[in-house]
């Protein structure tokens, strides 16, 4: 059984990056290697974020809720003033909008076909998960 988390990790992770590098490309001029820096990853994976090589398992263009929160995230990295911490906790909260929106419904059914998405309501219920919010506060 995948936990919705795995999904997340092989399904939206890419995309989320994919639109911040594209974001951070296209309206604060980084280059690939400062990108790369800012998330993690290499150089040659922006390259192929940028050319849609990777990131594509989900389309999360025109999810006006995600873009808001993909670019306010591009501006403060681009502004360099986010804590890893504060990064963490504000991807996955992008993380929660994508999955309480039902976008990951179709994927988990495809990638697990024993676990019966009909009756989950893990991810509709997603925002009541505030592990990270209360980490970041200093009480959990």
């Amino acid at each position: 059984m995948l936990l919705p988390c795995e999904i997340a990790t092989k399904c939206i992770l890419p995309p989320v990056r994919a639109m911040l590098a594209k974001e951070l490309t296209t309206k604060h001029q980084l280059k690939q290697a400062e990108i790369a820096k800012l998330l993690g990853v290499s150089q040659p994976a922006i390259s192929l974020y940028s050319r849609k090589m990777r990131g594509k398992a989900i389309c999360l263009e025109n999810q006006d809720e995600i873009e808001k929160l993909v670019k306010n995230l591009a501006d403060r990295m681009a502004k360099r003033e986010l804590s890893s911490k504060e990064f963490i906790v504000i991807f996955c909260e992008i993380c929660k909008a994508i999955r309480a929106k039902g976008l990951l419904c179709e994927l988990h059914k495809a990638l697990d076909p024993s676990f019966d998405v009909d009756k989950c309501e893990l991810c509709l219920t997603v925002s009541k998960i505030s592990c990270l919010r209360e980490s970041l506060n200093g009480s959990g």
